[in-house]
């Protein structure tokens, strides 16, 4: 069952138009979803735990008047906020018949803090980039089919009434903090490289590849560059960035060739300048991780 089915049977008699929440607790975290019914402006959002959100339908702009920051809010895109953060939502778009709707889950640092141990047991980081940690700041990024079917998930577990409930929702609780914690460690890491590319052999590999998105890879040439044998420098790279270099390559491709499309590049351009020989291939690769296709993607940002 999907979020929008689910949310068909829980929305029924709601008690207010703006922010109208329904709730579901689990172990250490409780999931609610929020949908208003009217356009508002700058209502306050904040939680004493970290807050993940995740857009359904519609449209917000979220200001965090601290930081400077103000940006839109669409559907497929994740909003992390720290413990008492608080920020101020605008909802342009909403009316009765096509609500906004937000699901957000409140996870406890404690929780969090246990499975940032275990990583880091378990597969620690070389020293230059210190240790698994969360970082406490706002994180707001498009995500990717995976992370859009564990919502779906999670959404699902919450409200039904299974056995083995709690457990379940245990599991897909550690499985979202594992993807923000990786996410964040990668952004460091990718921050790292471009700041001091010489600093250590994976770094300089890193390099490389974001310096060189539309090649094709040569891991023998990688290797050199990191001083790594082949067996290391794929070790390395996979504990450090999650997955293999031509994976992370593919997905630093699309993310940039979804920038550029957001800048008004045309689809056909954005292909072949990264290195893409198949307009029909990069098609169904930008689908496959942004769950649009690339002209939806851009149809969604010129209208907004």
């Amino acid at each position: 069952m999907m979020i929008k089915e689910v949310l068909a049977k829980q929305r029924k008699n709601p008690q207010v138009l703006v922010e109208n929440k329904i709730s579901f607790a689990g172990p250490e975290t409780e999931l609610s979803i929020y949908d208003t019914f009217e356009q508002a402006n700058r209502v306050q959002l904040r939680s004493d735990q970290l807050l993940f959100c995740g857009m359904v339908t519609g449209k917000k702009i979220m200001h965090d008047d601290n930081t400077r920051y103000e940006s839109e809010f669409l559907p497929h895109e994740s909003f992390v906020m720290a413990p008492n953060h608080q920020v101020e939502i605008d909802f342009p778009v909403a009316n009765i018949e096509h609500p906004t709707t937000c699901l957000a889950i409140e996870i406890s640092l404690e929780r969090i803090n246990k499975i940032v141990n275990s990583i880091e047991q378990q597969t620690p980081l070389n020293q230059v980039y210190g240790q698994w940690q969360y970082h406490q700041h706002l994180v707001h990024t498009h995500h990717n089919a995976q992370t859009q079917g564990l919502l779906n998930r999670i959404v699902q577990i919450y409200t039904e009434n299974h056995q083995d409930r709690n457990y379940m929702i245990d599991l897909a609780i550690s499985e979202l903090t594992v993807r923000l914690l990786r996410h964040q460690t990668r952004d460091f890491i990718m921050s790292h490289s471009e700041k001091t590319p010489d600093s250590n052999g994976l770094n300089a590999a890193i390099h490389f590849i974001n310096q060189h998105l539309a090649a094709n890879l040569n891991i023998e040439e990688l290797c050199k560059i990191a001083c790594m044998s082949r067996t290391k420098f794929f070790h390395q790279f996979r504990i450090h960035l999650g997955c293999s270099p031509a994976v992370y390559q593919q997905q630093i491709r699309l993310k940039k060739a979804a920038s550029m499309i957001k800048k008004g590049h045309q689809i056909t351009q954005v292909c072949f300048e990264l290195g893409y020989n198949n307009a029909s291939h990069f098609s169904r690769c930008f689908k496959q991780f942004f769950n649009l296709s690339p002209s939806a993607y851009k149809n969604r940002h010129l209208s907004s």
